[in-house]
This record gives structure tokens, C-alpha cells and sequence, in this order.
């Protein structure tokens, strides 16, 4: 039988949280707006799949460029090429 290659294939570390953090995660982790320009962190939260970007982006920075319903469209560059991503900010964090 052929092996299933789905979006979260391949990620029982990466996207598992620790103990004490289990759960779903703080509203209010939800409630932040962003402003275009702002720097940001993918942060990928397991709990929540709406919006989830891909796991190859998990750790990266990137710019948020503008709004697509209630999630961002979040530029970011991987090698020499640059990459929209649309992510909810359940996995965003504000960057240093």
C-alpha cells in the first residue's frame, strides 16, 4: 500500500507542543492585528489548523504585506526566492 503524503506528514516534532503547554492555546493570541511592514515569526500552533501554513515555513520571519480575510499575507524569502504566505495569527508572533 502506497504511504499517504499529507500536509502534516512527516511532523510528529515539529508540530507537537510540550506538556505544559497542551491545550488550546490564549484567545487573545488570536485578537492581535498586525500592521502592514511589521516584521513577524512563524509560529505554528498544532491546535488550531485553520490557517496553518505549510511546515516547511515553521521558524521562518517574514513581512506582512497586507490582509486576506481575517488571516495575513506574509512575505518571506526562502533561498533566493520570496514566497505569500496567508496565515491566521494564531501562528504569528511579533519578531525582535
Amino acid at each position: 500500500m502506497k504511504r499517504s503524503r499529507g500536509l502534516r506528514s512527516a511532523s510528529r516534532k515539529k508540530l507537537s507542543k510540550s506538556i505544559r503547554d497542551k491545550g488550546l492555546s490564549p484567545i487573545t493570541r488570536s485578537l492581535i492585528s498586525y500592521n502592514e511592514g511589521e516584521k513577524v515569526s512563524i509560529v505554528i500552533d498544532p491546535s488550531i489548523q485553520k490557517g496553518q501554513p505549510h511546515s516547511r515555513f515553521h521558524g521562518l520571519t517574514g513581512e506582512v504585506i497586507g490582509t486576506q480575510g481575517q488571516a495575513y499575507l506574509v512575505k518571506t524569502r526562502i533561498g533566493k526566492m520570496y514566497k505569500e504566505l496567508i496565515v491566521r495569527s494564531e501562528h504569528l508572533r511579533k519578531a525582535n
